[in-house]
């Protein structure tokens, strides 16, 4: 939100439509409508991530307005530009933003609509990256954030995604040195296949692709305008013959209006276990 920088974590009540596994745990966090014992403080944000929450979040900001002043509609629905990263504040400790924005202007992602072009933020502690795109951002601040990711004391993750295209040798490296628990590609479109195929190679080759590990994750879209189970599918069967794992990412529009036989079959390409056990059947 705008207004970040004026509070700490326990500076006002943070409020979430509802819970993930990225929401933040502490007293001062709840999920919905007020319960009947709430803390005394002088503000509540209501956070709203995406567009089909935003009714939902609207109503959830007249219930707590029954019993404070100051409530804020919040997030980016409701415009938020995206200012420094607070650890805990909207997300869960340990999870971490260190930059902004992205230079590409992809018609299915609105993060450069809304941040603008890449920025680099003021870098905090955390094991889980969500940058839209770190490799976007200079040599200086990725190794920045590779030497804090060293600091911490568990197997960090890139969960945010890197662009295939943007994968170099020092980077390669980098990761070798920082042994992670996972990290994500994307296959948006496709013109990420080929970028796509030579990380794989790359990756192999660095011995970060292995058989008896999902290190490798790729987050691939489906669903979309004139997309077919078919041509998703084998989109699909592409990543993983890679040695890659794919993570199926069924596309939505404004108001989440998804088919039924989507979300199936999202959900059968979206956990590795079931992925595998398919596979060798």
């Amino acid at each position: 939100m705008n207004y970040l920088n004026q509070y700490i974590v326990g500076g006002c009540i943070r409020v979430f439509p509802r819970r993930t596994k990225a929401t933040p745990d502490d007293e001062f966090t709840f999920i919905g409508y007020p319960p009947l014992f709430r803390p005394k403080v002088d503000r509540v944000d209501i956070s709203c991530t995406f567009s089909w929450d935003r009714e939902e979040c609207e109503r959830l900001a007249g219930a707590w307005g029954a019993y404070y002043n100051d409530v804020r509609l919040g997030g980016v629905v409701f415009g938020d530009l995206g200012g420094d990263f607070i650890s805990g504040m909207y997300i869960k400790k340990g999870y971490t933003i260190t930059s902004r924005g992205c230079n590409n202007k992809c018609w299915y992602c609105d993060a450069w609509k809304r941040e603008g072009k890449i920025r680099e933020l003021p870098i905090v502690d955390g094991w889980n990256i969500l940058d839209n795109n770190l490799l976007q951002c200079s040599e200086g601040h990725i190794r920045s954030v590779f030497a804090m990711l060293k600091r911490q004391h568990r197997r960090v993750e890139f969960t945010g995604g890197f662009e295939a295209r943007l994968l170099q040798d020092w980077h390669i490296d980098l990761l070798l040195d920082l042994k992670p628990k996972q990290i994500f590609f994307a296959y948006d479109k496709a013109e990420d296949w080929e970028p796509l195929y030579e990380v794989g190679c790359k990756l192999r080759k660095a011995n970060l692709i292995k058989s008896t590990s999902h290190v490798i994750r790729c987050y691939v879209l489906i669903g979309y305008l004139n997309d077919t189970f078919n041509d998703a599918e084998n989109r699909l069967k592409q990543v993983l013959n890679l040695g890659i794992t794919p993570m199926a990412m069924l596309w939505r529009n404004k108001k989440n209006v998804t088919d039924s036989e989507w979300r199936r079959f999202q959900r059968e390409w979206a956990r590795p276990q079931i992925i595998y056990a398919r596979r060798n059947d």
